[in-house]
């Protein structure tokens, strides 16, 4: 199957296709006559697996170690755990600072509540509190990007 017919078969973007590929997650395709990239039912289900995966919010690299044991079915299933386990502390980390981001988000919303139209947005509270932290002062929740980082490494 040409690149176009595999994103339809595992319901993702040509530029994904590329993308794994040129990362290293997806084998080279071989080329027909044509120069065409022709893909086979290994490359569908590997696809599949690695936006599954990603659906989970797994980075490349854990996605790269966890097909490399798919590769290689007689390797220890207590690394796989391992990854695992240290995903899910990832994710629990991330849902922690989610939670401070929300209570902080309801705080500064706190500032006008009751109040819809009475004031302009120059003499809004929250705009001026937004205007106090943007000194160059990140608060607790911002990673080196200045934002909630939304993977981890």
């Amino acid at each position: 199957m040409k690149i176009g017919d595999l994103a339809k078969a595992s319901a993702c973007a040509v530029e994904t296709v590329r993308y794994y590929e040129q990362e290293g997650l997806l084998p080279g395709a071989t080329r027909s006559s044509g120069n065409y990239r022709l893909y086979g039912p290994t490359h569908v289900e590997r696809l599949i697996f690695i936006r599954h995966c990603r659906s989970l919010d797994m980075t490349l690299e854990e996605i790269r170690t966890l097909l490399a044991f798919r590769d290689a079915p007689d390797n220890r299933c207590a690394d796989v755990n391992a990854l695992l386990d240290a995903h899910i502390g990832h994710v629990a980390q991330r849902m922690r600072e989610l939670r401070v981001l929300e209570r902080e988000l309801k705080l500064l919303r706190a500032q006008c509540s009751g109040v819809l139209h009475a004031r302009s947005a120059q003499d809004c509270k929250i705009m001026q509190s937004l205007a106090r932290r943007s000194n160059g002062t990140p608060t607790a929740l911002q990673g080196r990007h200045g934002r909630l980082d939304r993977t981890h490494k």
